[in-house]
């Protein structure tokens, strides 16, 4: 067995997005349309209320959920099986009309997006294991999409019990949609649904976080490394003090080598190394107070003088323009009386395994 937390850290969703990557409009449009249609992704009129094809409506009940902007819970009405969806606290934040970025205008809150996907939050689990183990596990920079699909599957192997396995297709196809989603000079595959427009619609390639390398089979994907000019400072901090508040939630200081290295950091999931991160966060030491860079026995941390989680929101909240501070703008625990399925757990009914097995979800009450 690995020495991994994937199986503490994700749901082994693969092949929800129906191939297809998340694309300019459609978090603003599903957040839009779940906060007054709980459910909206099962409703037959659903392809013209979001506007897509009813692929798409699957792929953006996905992906609502994995960047944890969505949440669902059993129908109100027992009765009927089909589940409903409540925007989380977070989605109402970032997306509302009076948010911070509701049309993610800002690069930053693409990164912060990248973030939320792939954290596994104590009571939200990360739903992409792809994206997670590609990220946080592989140990080589650069490979090709047969090597990718390995190591995912190697991993899932280590850290799963056989009848949780998925078939390789499942495994290949969240490989073809993480470089869809990420890379910048993509080749057009006329095999894959939405490839072309892909190429053109997905926000995430601004990133700059995957390069590619020659042609066909043998093209190689590089997980690219260093500074990251487009990545706010703020949000950068906002990630290491929630990283943070997930080992400890009191006052208290991290290193920042463990921010930069260890599995699930914000080191791995924006591939910094401990140099640039450093250099990131120092911008940010003048003006925030409560933030500190301390060396100790020849290691250098990153202290916090107030709980973690609740000073990554007030940095964040203010690179933002302080969204919570607007006429009207509610706090988590209004929101989720608003939509009380935000606090249930809910698990999904079992089913018979396939290729493309039901996902089984399980969310507490959302906090942040």
């Amino acid at each position: 067995m690995s020495d991994s937390r994937l199986a503490e850290a994700v749901e082994l969703n693969f092949n929800r997005h129906e191939t297809f990557a998340p694309r300019f409009g459609w978090m603003h449009k599903a957040y839009t349309q779940v906060k007054d249609h709980p459910d909206i992704f099962y409703r037959e009129d659903a392809p013209v209320l979001l506007g897509v094809g009813r692929n798409m409506v699957n792929a953006m009940r996905y992906w609502s959920k994995a960047f944890k902007l969505t949440q669902e819970h059993a129908h109100t009405d027992l009765s009927k099986k089909a589940r409903q969806s409540a925007p989380t606290w977070r989605a109402r934040w970032l997306l509302d009309d009076h948010g911070a970025d509701p049309y993610l205008e800002d690069t930053g809150s693409l990164w912060l997006l990248h973030w939320w996907l792939l954290s596994a939050e104590p009571d939200s689990k990360c739903q992409a294991p792809s994206w997670y183990v590609m990220f946080n596990l592989a140990s080589r920079s650069r490979v090709t999409t047969a090597e990718m699909t390995s190591v995912i599957t190697r991993f899932v192997h280590e850290n799963f019990d056989e009848e949780k396995w998925r078939a390789a297709e499942s495994v290949n196809r969240d490989v073809d949609c993480l470089v869809k989603m990420y890379a910048l000079d993509q080749e057009f595959n006329p095999l894959s649904p939405g490839s072309f427009e892909d190429l053109l619609m997905s926000p995430f390639r601004e990133l700059g976080l995957l390069e590619g390398q020659g042609k066909g089979k043998q093209r190689t994907w590089r997980f690219t490394s260093g500074s990251r000019s487009n990545l706010p400072a703020p949000v950068l901090a906002y990630a290491c003090l929630d990283y943070a508040s997930r080992l400890a939630p009191n006052a208290g200081s991290i290193t920042l080598a463990r921010l930069a290295a260890e599995e699930g950091s914000p080191g791995r999931a924006f591939r910094m190394r401990e140099p640039e991160l450093t250099k990131a966060i120092e911008s940010l030491i003048n003006d925030h107070p409560d933030l500190q860079l301390v060396e100790a026995l020849g290691q250098r941390s990153l202290a916090y003088l107030k709980p973690p989680q609740a000073l990554a929101w007030d940095i964040l909240d203010e690179y933002y323009g302080r969204v919570r501070d607007r006429d009207g703008f509610p706090s988590p625990e209004q929101w989720t009386e608003m939509y009380p399925g935000l606090a249930k757990t809910a698990v999904s009914s079992p089913r018979k395994k396939t290729s493309q097995q039901a996902e089984e979800l399980v969310f507490g009450e959302e906090n942040s």
